[in-house]
């Protein structure tokens, strides 16, 4: 099954990627916050996403659901959830992200592909990862905000709330390692544009506008590869 295309739109999508606790729920907001003020219109949403099966990955995250069995309940397959990603991300193209490209908003996603490919592709074959994702639309620009393990771990914990299955710290280490392989992969094909998330929240945002700012500034089309 070979990638998809972009299709032929006059709105831009924009992905912010990273760690649970780097801080794209934060950065999308505020970025929104910011290209509304300068006139833009722009839609922000989030993967998993709030349709049907995005409430079911949520609740697997929880752990409210799990795999019944002889010896007690476990977690989902890591190949469902997998699928289950990828099925949440066609009901999310087509519900909300392609009608608001096709009217020419500036979408704001927090979280995509490369989450599929860094989160189950740590424990799964990435190319089988991208091989069920390859019907997602490519993103215009994608924003990894990067911080260390340790930064993402006091972050979550400072928000609260209930640990969820990619929380512990030895599959962190591994999902930030297949973040720099998924990086590798989509890069090629890609606009993928690094960002330090060690810094203040308003120096992250000021980074990431300037990268916002310069796609803006381009004719819709391939951008090029950073």
């Amino acid at each position: 099954m070979s990638p998809a295309r972009k299709p032929a739109r006059s709105g831009r999508l924009i992905v912010l990627e990273g760690l649970d606790g780097a801080g794209t729920t934060t950065q999308v907001e505020r970025l929104a916050s910011a290209l509304r003020a300068e006139g833009h219109s722009v839609l922000t949403t989030r993967e998993p996403s709030d349709g049907p099966v995005g409430v079911l990955i949520r609740q697997a995250l929880t752990g409210r659901m799990v795999l019944p069995g002889p010896g007690g309940t476990q977690p989902l397959a890591p190949e469902t959830l997998a699928l289950m990603y990828a099925a949440d991300r066609t009901d999310h193209l087509r519900a909300k992200v392609l009608p608001a490209l096709e009217a020419g908003q500036v979408v704001l996603s927090d979280r995509s592909v490369l989450s599929s490919l860094a989160y189950q592709g740590a424990s799964l074959p990435m190319e089988w990862v991208e091989t069920i994702n390859a019907h997602a639309v490519p993103a215009d620009l994608t924003l990894y905000v990067g911080v260390p393990i340790e930064v993402a771990a006091r972050r979550r914990a400072a928000r609260g709330g209930p640990e969820e299955l990619f929380d512990a710290e030895e599959k962190q280490r591994r999902i930030s390692k297949q973040y720099e392989a998924a990086i590798r992969l989509r890069g090629k094909r890609e606009h993928v544009v690094r960002i330090d998330g060690d810094q203040p929240v308003e120096a992250v945002t000021a980074d990431c506008l300037t990268q916002v700012r310069k796609l803006l500034g381009r004719k819709p089309g391939r951008a090029a590869v950073r």
